[in-house]
């Protein structure tokens, strides 16, 4: 646990400071940089991107639109890396990406069983989010479908969290010291009930237009 909160004491003061510095341009980076290598995560630049639009020193539109892009881009790279094979680097022991082989083989599990709706869904699980982009290039997804696919999860996963940022607003100070990613489970778990909810009811409709 302690050295959990010490990584991410560190995430967040990376995060926060490229975010400080460099703008919207920094929100950017550093959702690119969680979409290959899974760090520091979508949630700590977001939640404090939001931050910054409460003391007014972004806006929201700015942050969800940077944000996306970023992470958009960060799985496009992550795509390609399967796509062309390149993903056995990081399942060479030393490998400088943080994608663990185990997560790897579980984003392989679920495109496998579930198909192609998973990469939405994948979208909003913390920690997971980032191996799924490398399962579609795996299985030759088409990039259009995929983009797509991945694009409408980032737009709901990109925008919740700028919001809450900003509705969290004064309190950012104490919750950044909450950020441990042993606390996600709880998020993957709305996470999930959402995503179970909207795709029951795509289905529905589905069902309905065809009668």
């Amino acid at each position: 646990m302690l050295a959990s909160a010490s990584v991410t004491g560190s995430l967040v003061t990376l995060a926060t400071h490229a975010i400080r510095h460099l703008g919207l341009a920094g929100v950017a980076a550093m959702t690119l940089t969680s979409g290959v290598i899974g760090v520091p995560g979508t949630e700590i630049p977001m939640l404090f991107a939001g931050f910054n639009v409460y003391q007014g020193h972004l806006t929201l539109p700015g942050i969800v639109v940077f944000g996306l892009i970023g992470d958009l881009i960060g799985a496009s790279i992550a795509y390609v890396i399967g796509y062309y094979g390149l993903h056995e680097l990081l399942e060479r022991k030393g490998a400088p990406l943080h994608i663990s082989h185990r997560r790897l083989d579980t984003a392989h599990a679920w495109f496998e069983h579930f198909g192609a709706p998973v990469i939405v869904v994948s979208r909003l699980i913390p920690l997971m989010r980032a191996a799924f982009p490398y399962a579609a290039g795996v299985a030759k997804m088409p990039y259009h479908r995929f983009i797509a696919l991945a694009a409408a999860g980032s737009i709901v996963w990109i925008t919740g969290l700028g919001v809450l940022g900003r509705v969290v607003g004064s309190n950012w100070p104490s919750w950044k010291n909450n950020l441990e990613y042993v606390d996600y489970a709880v998020v993957v778990v709305l996470a999930c009930a959402v995503a179970y909810v909207v795709m029951r009811r795509l289905r529905e409709r589905g069902d309905r237009a065809h009668v």
